[in-house]
């Protein structure tokens, strides 16, 4: 899609750090690809929708999302619909991916964690089976990495929620249980980990480079051609398959 704009699009949040961080990955990402756009499905602005609205050429949107749940099968689509964008092509999120994998299993060397000890992966949770499904997925590449079962723990929707997940190891055993944050940025959800009853919590994802080449791949592998839409037909909306 020559000529294309690339819109990070990310959920939001009140933490000033976390802020800080998604534009830290925009300017990375910028690096690689040139001119990037950021725009907040939630909390704060600008919207998905103002940010089209601003473009006159073609747009990818990639959504930096670990899991896809309602934000990226809902949110997202209609924010393009709802815009009037002609030309907009809608990428898959960034998770489940071995690159979030390797960048989790860097995270728990950073927090001290040691082979054997038990790991929890916390993701923020979603009522959408497919974005559960995601998680289950992200806990499944984290193991293979540690090398032994990682079972998921929910912050704020869904069971079992981190601490329930902490205190069970804890009852089968486990002497020293590490949570590993997946999540984007920090920010309310990430602060909640400290409660949860582990040895130790990494810190969250991040602007990390391999992220930012993650987010040029998927902008790169986008369709060539824009899918054509228009407000009476949001599911021509066209995804990459870039994986």
């Amino acid at each position: 899609m020559s000529g294309a704009e690339l819109v990070l699009v990310a959920h939001g949040t009140r933490s000033r750090v976390g802020v800080e961080t998604v534009a830290a990955l925009a300017d990375a990402v910028g690096e690689r690809v040139g001119s990037v756009r950021t725009a907040f499905v939630d909390v704060l602005g600008p919207s998905p929708t103002e940010v089209l609205r601003d473009l006159r050429g073609p747009a990818v949107l990639v959504p930096a999302f670990l899991a896809s749940g309602f934000h990226v099968h809902t949110d997202v689509p209609r924010a393009v619909v709802d815009s009037g964008h002609q030309r907009v092509t809608v990428t898959r999120a960034l998770g489940p991916h071995p690159v979030l994998a390797r960048v989790l299993a860097r995270r728990l060397h950073e927090s001290g964690w040691r082979p054997g000890d038990a790991v929890v992966l916390a993701a923020a949770g979603s009522s959408d089976p497919r974005a559960r499904h995601d998680v289950r997925r992200a806990a499944a590449m984290l193991s293979a990495r540690v090398r032994r079962d990682v079972p998921v723990g929910y912050i704020a929707t869904g069971t079992p929620t981190v601490p329930e997940t902490v205190a069970r190891l804890r009852a089968a055993g486990e002497h020293r249980v590490l949570v590993a944050s997946y999540l984007l940025a920090p920010g309310l959800f990430h602060t909640r980990l400290g409660q949860a009853g582990a040895d130790g919590v990494t810190d969250p994802l991040g602007a990390h480079d391999a992220i930012a080449d993650l987010v040029a791949e998927r902008f790169f592998l986008a369709s060539p051609r824009a899918a054509r839409i228009s407000a009476g037909n949001p599911v021509a909306v066209r995804r990459s398959t870039a994986r």
